[in-house]
């Protein structure tokens, strides 16, 4: 089975597809880079093995590790059914898109599109942050047209991170992992589980009556923006909340990028929920300015005038 016996080994013929190698492998599950035979194509196989609930025994069959498992065993399988339904519902570029969808060695798999380029977080550990303005200004309003198909579909990422983006050559984004996927109108009491990502989920996330909306997902982009810049993940949001000794960025990262994009940083970072732009359409549009002004308008006057505009 390899080296890692959880991991299906190369040249294994899986449904319609031949496992290239393992490209990643969490809690939940072990991601796979493949070959559709019929085609040729390379495509991502993500599979469902919660490894503190199962294993895979020498067939290649996954196995509980206890009976009494079965059933934490069963909410697994609905939420990665969950998660491929919510997927398929999503047609964007930004967006991963799902090709498949099988069962087999008693678990799921889901098939994906294969894109060349590099993780996020890759990115920001190779140069440390520092990732430029024209960066930032190439992925990110990408990206929030991408979440706006999300949420127009009437629903919430809730983990977006650098480690959920993928960097294609030239620097389009893709939006990964929708496993934590909640429908806007569904009351908190049916996720089953909160998955929390400190430094990048807000507070709002680590309360079950949390005040969720399109607003947690704008917080997590603004988190995932300032690691970028800085390298690392900001500070854990109920740290921030009891005392808050983050700098802005307006102020930490002045002398090297523009004021106007530090400030819609700190406006998608603000720990109060109601004080975060409500919409997508409203982050969307500073960015966008700042595509076209940076560096054409004085500091902060372009954010300041369109943050105005925005309550009248």
């Amino acid at each position: 089975m390899g080296e890692n016996s959880h991991n299906l080994a190369p040249g294994t013929v899986l449904h319609t597809y031949t496992i290239d190698k393992t490209l990643n492998a969490g809690g939940f599950g072990i991601v796979y880079l493949a070959v559709e035979d019929d085609s040729n194509h390379l495509v991502v196989i993500k599979e469902y093995l919660p490894a503190k609930v199962a294993c895979r025994d020498g067939d290649g069959q996954v196995q509980l590790l206890k009976p009494e498992f079965q059933e934490r065993f069963n909410e697994g399988r609905k939420l990665f059914i969950h998660e491929g339904n919510a997927i398929k519902r999503l047609d964007h570029p930004a967006i991963v898109r799902a090709r498949n969808f099988f069962e087999a060695n008693n678990t799921l798999y889901m098939v994906m599109d294969f894109a060349p380029g590099e993780n996020l977080q890759a990115v920001i550990a190779k140069r440390h942050g520092n990732l430029s303005e024209n960066f930032l200004l190439t992925v990110f309003p990408a990206l929030l047209d991408g979440l706006r198909e999300v949420h127009n579909a009437n629903m919430l990422h809730l983990d977006i991170k650098p480690g959920n983006i993928h960097i294609r050559p030239g620097g389009s984004p893709v939006l990964l992992d929708f496993g934590a996927v909640h429908r806007m109108d569904m009351s908190r009491q049916f996720q089953p589980k909160s998955v929390i990502t400190p430094g990048f989920s807000p507070i709002e996330q680590y309360e079950n009556k949390g005040y969720i909306g399109p607003w947690t997902d704008i917080y997590a982009l603004g988190a995932t923006m300032r690691s970028c810049i800085e390298g690392s993940a900001p500070p854990d949001a109920k740290l921030r909340r009891e005392k808050d000794a983050m700098r802005p960025a307006a102020v930490a990262f002045k002398r090297k990028y523009s004021q106007d994009l530090l400030n819609a940083i700190d406006w998608a970072m603000e720990i109060d929920p109601t004080l975060r732009p409500q919409k997508i359409d409203q982050l969307v549009d500073i960015l966008q300015q700042c595509v076209l002004l940076v560096g054409d308008d004085k500091p902060g006057g372009m954010f300041n005038r369109l943050v105005s505009n925005l309550w009248k």
